[in-house]
């Protein structure tokens, strides 16, 4: 009995630490934020009459080629994420999945992902969601991202489309309001990963990554958050402006944007590491609430 128990813990326990694994390659918390703007894109979109499940659906299919993408992307900076001290405990990276073993799991998910589209959504949405795996796990990846400082520039439009390929996935066409959503995360990508690399910069030299503040310094580099810091807040207004959104969402993005300038300034003005974190972690919040807001003012407004 005894040795019963014993198996049965090692298996749940083996089980347990494998799910980790699965979870970390997977990025979910990052294709969680990528799941919830793709979902706002798709509240913001024309109501089509479609249900719940089949919305549900959508997003999950999205969610799956997203994570898949990230798997990938976790097998290719595998000898990179190994020379950094944030990245060196990876699954891949630290041999506890193996690159065939992760790879199998990303082309699961990502069909699975992509046979949800087609079914639930549709097939331009199938294809789009396709292409931002591809632009993010290969040409971002495995090129832009060890070939120029400014790579998160370039590559962040893959990142950027979930809004779009929610309200595609709603309306089964493309229009220029959810354009405005991934022009959002677009400008927002540059100030918050520059802002990790400004902290993580012996990382990332260690590594021959050409993040801007190897290339150009750290000074340059925090200049440039600052720039972006002030466009983002610029390109935040257009939601309002159009009609796309109200009071509530201008309200919730001017604070959010004046919070955002202001750790930009005070990273620029003498800000060490902790300020470029400070900075890093407020982002991530700062995106979140800016696109529940916007969901909240849709709801109010209904």
């Amino acid at each position: 009995m005894a040795l019963t128990l014993h198996t049965e813990k090692s298996i749940f326990s083996h089980g347990h630490a494998l799910l980790k694994d699965y979870l970390a390659i997977s990025k979910f918390k990052v294709v969680a934020m990528l799941v919830l703007t793709a979902w706002v894109g798709l509240a913001l979109a024309p109501d089509m009459g479609r249900g719940l499940f089949v919305q549900l659906a959508s997003l999950l299919g999205i969610g799956l080629l997203s994570a898949a993408a990230a798997v990938i992307n976790h097998v290719v900076d595998s000898e990179i994420d190994s020379k950094m001290a944030r990245t060196r405990h990876r699954p891949v990276a630290k041999g506890r999945l193996s690159k065939q073993h992760a790879l199998s799991f990303a082309a699961a998910i990502g069909t699975a992902g992509f046979m949800m589209l087609i079914i639930w959504a549709n097939t331009l949405t199938a294809i789009l969601t396709l292409f931002a795996l591809v632009g993010y796990a290969f040409i971002y990846t495995s090129f832009l991202k060890r070939a120029t400082p400014q790579n998160i520039v370039i590559g962040g439009l893959a990142g950027a489309m979930p809004p779009l390929l929610g309200w595609v996935s709603e309306t089964g066409h493309m229009a220029a309001a959810p354009w405005l959503l991934v022009m959002i995360i677009f400008t927002w990508t540059p100030p918050h990963f520059w802002a990790l690399a400004i902290a993580r910069k012996s990382d990332y030299e260690r590594a021959k990554i050409p993040m801007l503040p190897v290339t150009h310094g750290i000074e340059f580099c925090k200049t440039c958050v600052v720039a972006y810091s002030v466009l983002l807040a610029l390109v935040c207004v257009l939601p309002y402006l159009i009609g796309m959104s109200g009071g509530i969402y201008l309200m919730a993005a001017s604070a959010l944007n004046a919070i955002f300038v202001y750790k930009a300034l005070k990273l620029k003005l003498g800000g060490k590491d902790d300020t470029a974190m400070d900075l890093f972690r407020f982002s991530i919040v700062h995106l979140m609430l800016l696109f529940i807001a916007l969901f909240i003012d849709k709801w109010l407004l209904l």
